[in-house]
């Protein structure tokens, strides 16, 4: 059974999702890193002297995130307004592949100076590498969809002149 949704109903969807994302990021960089950190030192005391750079690290790997929900809520606020295929999305994905790919790298970079300053646990270097590809893959699926939706506008906007 397929279910038909209006944009309006898509997007107040979208919008509570992305709400939701947010309300779980705080859970995660506020309360379970800490705690993880605080059980680690706990269990390995040669790494308690990292515990402040490690979620200080953290918590600036937050601000690309949160600035990628900035851009699913307007994506989403756009799409409400039946202007799913619009530059403005396109541009809005484009900056989220940006995002995306600098948190990316950052995080991959700081790993490894954590990593080299024996600042790290070797259990974090795997973690660190699954973090490492889904960056890489919301970096190409969002590159990806700003390409599509460009090309959609572009092509909106030529239909829009034939008569």
């Amino acid at each position: 059974m397929v279910v038909k949704m209006n944009s309006q109903k898509f997007a107040k969807w979208l919008k509570v999702i992305v709400f939701g994302t947010g309300i779980c990021g705080i859970f995660l960089y506020l309360f379970l890193f800490p705690e993880w950190g605080r059980s680690i030192s706990v269990s390995n005391p040669e790494y308690s002297f990292a515990y402040w750079p490690w979620i200080i690290f953290l918590w600036i790997s937050a601000v690309p995130c949160y600035l990628t929900l900035i851009c699913c809520y307007r994506i989403a606020s756009e799409i409400g307004k039946e202007n799913s295929f619009c530059n403005k999305n396109a541009e809005q994905l484009r900056f989220i592949s940006l995002l995306a790919a600098v948190d990316t790298v950052y995080f991959f970079m700081g790993n490894l100076v954590f990593f080299f300053l024996n600042m790290s646990h070797p259990g974090i270097i795997f973690l660190a590498l699954i973090v490492v590809f889904i960056g890489i893959a919301i970096t190409v699926a969002s590159a990806a969809l700003s390409h599509l939706v460009y090309k959609a506008a572009k092509l909106q906007e030529e239909n829009e002149y034939t008569i």
